[in-house]
């Protein structure tokens, strides 16, 4: 094989996306806690960049140049709102060449309200409630009440180390491999002893090996159908669990109420021990937009003006640029950070006219589930929607990424409203999600004492009009956590 060295030409054609472009796209699909928090770190890292503090002696729609005067050349910054929207983000790409005219005149924020943001800062931070205590800690304050030597605690104590909330307390690992290397039988028993300490603390059940342990730990001597509790747990676990009641009367000669009354006591149990340690994040929703119901009955939606609203350019450095003082460095440095700033200022107002687009389009077509209820939404593909708005369908789903809406009905994500459908028999277009509560109807009045299968679940929706596969069926039943017919059975249903 020889190997020469050359010049060749090749034609190869390749896509890239200029900065501003994956600017616009970041900014577009950020929720609104997330762009307030980009707006944040842009105003602290951006000296040219400011916010215009609310004032209520200025009208709302007075705007910076205005208060500037007639000598201040116009340059409209807001996006075309009566166009289709095609080339918003191809336009921004071309905003190098362009000398951003939009300063903000105000003065600059006073030291005194510099130590009210403060104070309120500090007044957030001091109002965060505590973490809670953790499972360790709580196990552990145990352990020190109980008398017991120091070897003895010193291995209840690893073994509580590897106890996790998110498993629910129980022991994952062989207390063999929490012994260190060549440890001997006489440290395997006090581990073992240790563990036993371990599983009489609260939570009951903790430290169990396994759902069937854990589920022992539990009983207590004041427990109604104790004998048959401890018979179900040992060895029918997975009968209860598939309904197989008629076997576990076969195996104890329980009768089928005496399995029953004591399912009902094993339900009270606790699976999972520790669960009430592991941290619960629960997610605020800070919607984005927001629809209204106007005097002609049709749902307007419109935005919280919030932060991106206020931004300008501060006049200070126009001012410094034009006096001629400032150095090539100088000019250099003022320059980019306004070029950044009004990249930010546009790419958040593209943000603001694209989703409002989108959500409006949303909302038209779902009219009928806010007017009628959830069981009149219509199937809804975002390509639709891209075509009505005139952009592409990437875009929709970045515009209704993680974007919540408050409406009359209740707030709900954007992606709520997008759903697949079928036809009926006569031609009309009916969404899944209606099929799904009418399969929830039908199961919910059907004789317990003879559970519909799926096959009959499909007679029945066909029957209703909805004509569709078992296979579905039986995707959407396991779905909303519908049990199968057999799990389903009411053994002590007459029949």
């Amino acid at each position: 094989m020889k190997l020469t060295f050359g010049q060749h030409l090749q034609q190869k054609q390749t896509q890239t996306l200029a900065p501003r472009m994956i600017q616009s796209m970041e900014i577009l699909q950020m929720p609104l806690t997330e762009l307030q928090e980009r707006i944040e770190q842009e105003l602290s890292e951006n000296p040219v960049l400011e916010l215009r503090e609310q004032d209520p002696n200025l009208p709302d729609e007075a705007t910076p140049a205005e208060k500037e005067g007639p000598d201040v050349e116009q340059k409209e910054l807001v996006v075309d709102e009566t166009g289709k929207n095609e080339d918003d983000f191809e336009r921004l790409l071309n905003l190098n060449n362009e000398f951003p005219e939009h300063f903000d005149e105000r003065p600059r924020t006073s030291s005194n309200r510099v130590q009210d943001d403060i104070n309120r800062q500090h007044d957030l931070i001091a109002n965060i409630a505590d973490r809670g205590e953790s499972l360790q800690d709580y196990l552990l304050h145990q352990i020190g009440e109980t008398d017991i030597d120091e070897d003895l605690e010193r291995m209840c104590e690893r073994i509580i180390s590897s106890l996790a909330p998110e498993d629910g307390g129980y022991l994952k690992v062989a207390l063999r491999d929490l012994l260190p290397p060549g440890a001997d039988e006489s440290q395997l028993e006090l581990a073992e002893q240790a563990l036993a300490i371990i599983q009489r603390l609260d939570p009951p059940g903790i430290g169990a090996r396994n759902l069937k342990e854990c589920l022992l730990l539990q009983l207590t001597d004041d427990l109604p159908y104790l004998d048959e509790l401890k018979t179900l747990i040992s060895g029918h676990l997975e009968d209860l669990r598939d309904n197989r009641l008629p076997q576990i009367q076969k195996a104890t000669g329980y009768s089928i109420e005496q399995i029953q009354q004591a399912w009902e006591q094993l339900r009270k149990l606790n699976p999972k021990p520790a669960a009430r340690f592991a941290d619960q994040f629960v997610q605020v929703v800070t919607p984005d937009l927001q629809a209204d119901l106007d005097e002609h009955g049709n749902y307007v939606v419109r935005m919280d003006e919030g932060p991106g609203r206020r931004l300008f350019i501060s006049k200070y450095y126009r001012q410094r640029l034009a006096s001629g003082q400032a150095t090539r460095e100088e000019k250099d440095f003022i320059k980019s950070k306004v070029l950044a700033a009004q990249w930010l200022i546009e790419s958040i107002e593209q943000r603001r006219n694209t989703l409002s687009r989108v959500a409006q389009a949303i909302i038209d077509h779902q009219k009928e589930f806010f007017d009628k209820g959830p069981r009149n939404i219509q199937p809804l593909k975002m390509q639709q929607i891209a075509d009505k708005v005139g952009v592409h369908v990437t875009t929709v789903s970045r515009a209704v990424d993680d974007k919540w809406i408050d409406t009359p009905r209740g707030i709900f994500p954007l992606r709520r409203f997008f759903v697949g459908g079928t036809q009926t028999d006569d031609g009309q277009d009916v969404a899944w999600d209606k099929i799904r509560i009418k399969l929830q109807e039908i199961i919910d009045d059907e004789d317990k004492s003879k559970p519909f299968s799926d096959d009959e679940l499909v007679n029945r929706l066909k029957a209703e009009g909805f004509p569709v596969a078992r296979r579905t069926v039986t995707k959407y039943r396991k779905k909303m956590g519908i049990p199968s017919s057999r799990q389903r059975r009411d053994w002590s249903a007459k029949k």
